[in-house]
């Protein structure tokens, strides 16, 4: 694979920093983990993670979904290294973990080259598990509450098999992720490989992207902006939102768990909201002049969604810490400051 996305004064910034600074000898010394999707929004906050407890990290992203500028402040660090490439292509890397993140997860960014989302599902999820085999190394696959579809039950465990239109819009990921989790499962019990699976639910926090579709950078964007907020439906439906730290506390669990906890394990923040009182609260929170408009009801868009984490408390020991309300002036922030920026970068042009 080659180091295709750094431009060529990063790339010599980081070969300078990162060998002149450290020894050969305590470089191979550390454990490697591997993150496919590192520069999507939670697979850089786990590269962050995973860099602070001392690992070195090789992260793997095609940029299809994932922002460069995520990662880019660690482009100094001795233990990171970046590659540019398609998980749906055979990788083969020397590594100690792998945490198997790429693809796209909101709806439109998923829905835009559906193909493309389940040959990353599918074939990426087959070449991460022939890598693990090889290596014979410990995986951890990004699974989703999608896999439920519009359920039936609820709060949904992990037993639950799921309501899913296998031929609407959205069956590219729901069934892209539902077919990645037979494949771990099988590999499991066929060649005996510790791969493990967690269903993330709704997550949130800084790094997600201005144009990312989810409800809530939607909401927090357009209230900053003095835009309406757009309701797709009545604003009935549920969600249960976790913040990002949570989470990737979550997927770090799940990894350090032996080889006889396999999942699937459900990791979200229970704690369930309507669509419409989420846009009443970042209205609240940012001031906003804005108002809410109705828009026709998204296909196949769950009515409810909130997780069941007996689980995750009984194997893992897990439960979220931060509330939507901490978490909410978190990632208000965060955008706020992201579009002073380009807003000052645009004068400046200007």
């Amino acid at each position: 694979m080659s180091r295709r996305t750094w431009s060529p004064s990063i790339v010599r910034s980081m070969k300078t920093e990162r060998y002149l600074d450290r020894t050969v000898e305590s470089f191979k010394a550390r454990k490697c983990s591997l993150v496919t999707g590192g520069a999507g929004f939670l697979g850089s906050h786990l590269c962050e993670a995973l860099l602070r407890s001392g690992r070195r990290v090789l992260c793997v992203d095609d940029l299809s979904s994932g922002d460069i500028a995520n990662i880019l402040h660690l482009r100094s660090h001795p233990y990171f290294d970046f590659v540019q490439a398609d998980v749906a292509e055979p990788l083969d890397v020397e590594v100690d973990e792998i945490y198997n993140l790429a693809c796209p997860a909101s709806p439109p960014h998923y829905q835009a080259d559906p193909v493309k989302t389940m040959r990353t599902c599918v074939l990426g999820a087959l070449n991460v598990l022939n890598l693990a085999r090889a290596r014979q190394v410990r995986i951890v696959q990004a699974s989703t509450s999608e896999v439920y579809g519009d359920p039936s039950l609820h709060p949904q465990p992990e037993n639950y098999w799921g309501n899913v239109n296998p031929i609407g819009p959205r069956a590219c990921y729901d069934e892209g992720k539902r077919a990645a989790e037979t494949l771990f499962f099988d590999y499991r019990r066929q060649y005996g490989i510790d791969a493990k699976v967690v269903r993330i639910f709704n997550t949130y926090g800084p790094r997600m992207r201005t144009d990312d579709g989810r409800v809530i950078s939607n909401f927090v964007v357009q209230a900053l902006l003095g835009r309406d907020l757009t309701i797709y439906g009545t604003g009935s439906q549920t969600r249960s939102f976790c913040y990002v730290s949570d989470l990737i506390d979550g997927f770090r669990r799940c990894m350090a768990a032996p080889h006889d906890v396999g999942g699937p394990i459900n990791l979200g923040n229970p704690e369930e909201f309507t669509i419409a009182d989420l846009a009443q609260i970042v209205i609240a929170k940012t001031g906003s002049g804005s108002r809410i408009r109705a828009c026709p009801a998204a296909v196949d868009d769950p009515r409810q969604r909130r997780p069941d984490i007996a689980t995750a408390g009984r194997v893992l020991a897990w439960q979220p810490t931060v509330a939507l309300d901490e978490g909410l002036d978190r990632t208000i922030a965060y955008f706020e400051a992201l579009l002073e920026k380009r807003q000052h970068a645009e004068i400046v042009v200007a």
